[in-house]
């Protein structure tokens, strides 16, 4: 199909704003913001044999509600096999100068369909309503595009999405797609021959003039599944892409290396004065922190490692604990990590960027849990298994895999499917018996993670069938959705 390659004078991507928009004028003033009651849930059917489409689920949070931790509202896509998978907003904290904005659409790219939706959840907060599609043919048609995943608001009232691949699955045709404040397409963001090697994620940070994207795969590849040949091949990333902020100029591709294999998730410190940020590497299971250099340039080092763990019974001798998630506190001080493998999440204390230290960790599934076919060995050669405790009398399947953390800090969500493909291969269980998602208690003093017991949510026991629940968002914003200018 031919194809009419739009793309933007960058000129058009403005940081303008005036008076209180939507937001919080800081990270600080946010963590001071109301707690958390309700949170929208993306839910997937797709992949699951069951032939229903996808959905956006809303969970009561508060706690003196009679429905609190049960599924209130389930809004469901108009299409098959669309694989819902990131949000974002069409507005966050970057518009809080601006008075005519206003958080109101929740934008959910779908992975596999190419379809972008806008959600309205102003109308109705408990029950959001569809309000626009973004028909995949006209992404591609005007900007080669497909596979979207990561959508942020821009503060000239854009909205931008990297997009994997092309229509085919080649990481070759991958980029960043603009739209504007109607959810028109636009065009390509990234200036002509300045697309990543691969596409995945992306932050950016204005008062640096930069933003990075990471690096998963080609979709020909990960659609199908893992396989390690697939890595050898070079079909998976181990890059980041520095870009001139607005303009769109790739200024430096940071090869990370074999200890930097399939970064993921990106995010700098929330305080916009910094330089600094970390990107969670998952087949390598590292935390890699970047940083601007005297001379402006950008450099890496490793911040943190999970050490994979030697395992009987299982497709590979030595198991990475596949860092699919993290996310920063909004006062710099915690990050917390997801091992969806090994089955725990961590709290690292990042006072000291450069030096993070573990303050805290929890179990709450996992490969190698008691019960299961695989186990450990530890160094001396006995082997183990890891005890993960049931919550209201569920077993808590698979391993934890997106989270969010309250403005305050002190609660971290989790679910716990990361793609269908991938869930049918590694955890088959969760999608036969659905997903569930839970809340960790943190202990922002000292450090620490606790399960709490009196909150589970379980996505086993929806209507239409067990489902697959990924992002997590609130009405009012979070710490991987806000960023400040």
């Amino acid at each position: 199909m031919a194809t009419d390659m739009v793309v933007l004078q960058h000129a058009e991507v403005e940081n303008g704003c005036c008076k209180k928009g939507p937001g919080y004028a800081t990270p600080i003033e946010a963590m001071a913001g109301p707690r958390e009651k309700l949170i929208y849930v993306t839910c997937v059917y797709t992949g699951t044999g069951k032939g229903k489409p996808d959905y956006l689920a809303t969970v009561d949070m508060d706690p003196s509600s009679p429905t609190y931790s049960k599924v209130i509202h389930r809004l469901p896509m108009p299409y098959l096999d669309d694989e819902l998978h990131h949000s974002g907003w069409n507005a966050c904290s970057s518009c809080y100068e601006d008075p005519s904005t206003a958080r109101r659409f929740l934008v959910l790219p779908s992975l596999v369909s190419g379809r972008i939706y806008a959600i309205d959840t102003k109308k109705d907060p408990r029950a959001p309503s569809l309000h626009k599609v973004v028909d995949p043919n006209d992404i591609i048609q005007k900007t080669g595009l497909a596979y979207p995943h990561t959508a942020h608001c821009l503060a000239s009232g854009e909205i931008m999405v990297s997009c994997l691949g092309d229509k085919d699955g080649k990481a070759e045709g991958n980029g960043f797609l603009l739209l504007d404040s109607d959810f028109n397409v636009k065009g390509r963001w990234e200036k002509p021959g300045h697309s990543p090697l691969f596409g995945y994620d992306y932050w950016y940070q204005p008062r640096h003039k930069t933003m990075i994207s990471t690096s998963w795969g080609a979709p020909s590849a990960f659609t199908k599944g893992f396989d390690l040949q697939d890595v050898s091949d070079g079909l998976y990333g181990r890059h980041l892409h520095v870009y001139s902020w607005p303009e769109g100029e790739l200024k430096q591709t940071l090869d990370l290396g074999s200890t930097g294999m399939l970064p993921l998730e990106i995010r700098f410190l929330h305080d916009p004065d910094k330089d600094t940020g970390f990107v969670g590497c998952a087949l390598s299971s590292n935390m890699v922190r970047f940083f601007k250099k005297p001379d402006g340039s950008w450099d890496h080092e490793i911040a943190a490692s999970v050490k994979p763990v030697k395992v009987q019974n299982w497709i590979l001798p030595e198991m990475p604990g596949l860092i699919t998630d993290f996310l920063i506190s909004l006062d710099d001080r915690f990050l917390y990590l997801s091992n969806w493998l090994h089955g725990d999440i961590r709290q690292y204390n990042i006072e000291d960027p450069a030096k993070p230290w573990l303050a805290g960790q929890v179990f709450v599934g996992g490969s190698i849990r008691k019960g299961g076919a695989v186990v450990a060995e530890a160094e001396d050669g006995t082997t183990y298994q890891v005890d993960v405790p049931d919550v209201q009398g569920h077993k808590l399947r698979g391993g934890p895999q997106m989270i969010q953390l309250s403005l305050d800090g002190k609660r971290l969500f989790v679910t716990n499917s990361l793609f269908s493909t991938w869930d049918r291969q590694f955890y088959p269980e969760i999608v036969e018996k659905g997903s569930h998602m839970l809340q960790i208690d943190v202990d922002t003093e000292k450090g620490g993670l606790v399960i709490n017991p009196n909150f589970f949510v379980d996505f086993g026991a929806e209507p239409d069938g067990p489902s697959l629940a990924h992002e997590m968002r609130y009405p009012g914003g979070d710490c991987t959705s806000d960023i400040w200018i």
